[in-house]
């Protein structure tokens, strides 16, 4: 069965150049995934389609209100009968990485909150209890754009959405290490030459070289990362790490 991803917004017209480009529309032609866009304005019920209101006790911007996402995200959910793990998008959120894109990617059903303005009505959170998620320490206009790098990430490693069984297994940070130097052809470039392991045919070798530089180059590059894989790791795995 394919991954059902949900998408509530204001502004659904954004997502059309994302989802029916490169792997996200060639997944979904595969039928590995479905996309459904809802405008939360739709479920708005004054004359002015409200969404968002000034916030109690003062203070910059608006807030989104209750009733809309409440009624959005209750409408949406009974369209299909499986469950849907909802994720609001917000920078005061736990921080997205490839593990949980892997978890997420497991899911038969994701609903993503894309709000926009200055925040949520707290009640939204309290009372729907999504997963709350941050792309990143910064502030944008919405959860548009953080909603779409949730997609792109989480649909690219459905089984089958790549081409190959294993393609993105050795990707950066599919196992805690950053990716290795890619080359192609030609051989000599401006003084620059490809490494000759690259080019002996012992596959063997060339799998140990491309391990030794993604360890690295996350040493060098990312020393967080290196220092996160190795406080996750055991002393025989440690080891293992160190003679391989």
């Amino acid at each position: 069965m394919s991954l059902r991803i949900d998408i509530l917004t204001l502004f659904p017209e954004m997502f059309a150049p994302i989802l029916g480009t490169s792997i996200p529309k060639r997944a979904a032609e595969k039928g590995l995934v479905e996309y459904h866009l809802t405008n939360i304005r739709s479920f708005a019920t004054d004359a002015h389609l409200s969404v968002d209101d000034r916030p109690f006790g003062g203070g910059p911007g608006m807030v989104m209100i209750c009733q809309t996402l409440f009624d959005a995200v209750e409408a949406v959910e009974k369209q299909d009968s499986r469950p849907a793990q909802r994720l609001l998008l917000t920078p005061q959120g736990q921080k997205f990485d490839q593990k949980m894109a892997e978890e997420l990617a497991r899911q038969p059903r994701l609903l993503m909150i894309a709000g926009h303005y200055e925040g949520f009505d707290e009640r939204i959170i309290d009372g729907l209890q999504p997963v709350e998620v941050s792309i990143g320490d910064y502030v944008l206009s919405g959860g548009e754009i953080p909603a779409m790098v949730l997609i792109d990430s989480i649909v690219r490693l459905l089984p089958g959405a790549l081409g190959a069984a294993d393609g993105a297994a050795d990707e950066t940070f599919a196992d805690g290490l950053i990716e290795h130097p890619q080359y192609t052809r030609p051989r000599e470039f401006r003084g620059l030459s490809v490494p000759d392991i690259l080019l002996s045919g012992n596959h063997k070798a060339i799998a140990a070289w491309r391990l030794e530089q993604r360890k690295l180059r996350t040493q060098q590059r990312r020393p967080d990362l290196w220092q996160n894989r190795s406080s996750a790791m055991s002393d025989d795995d440690r080891n293992r790490d160190r003679n391989s």
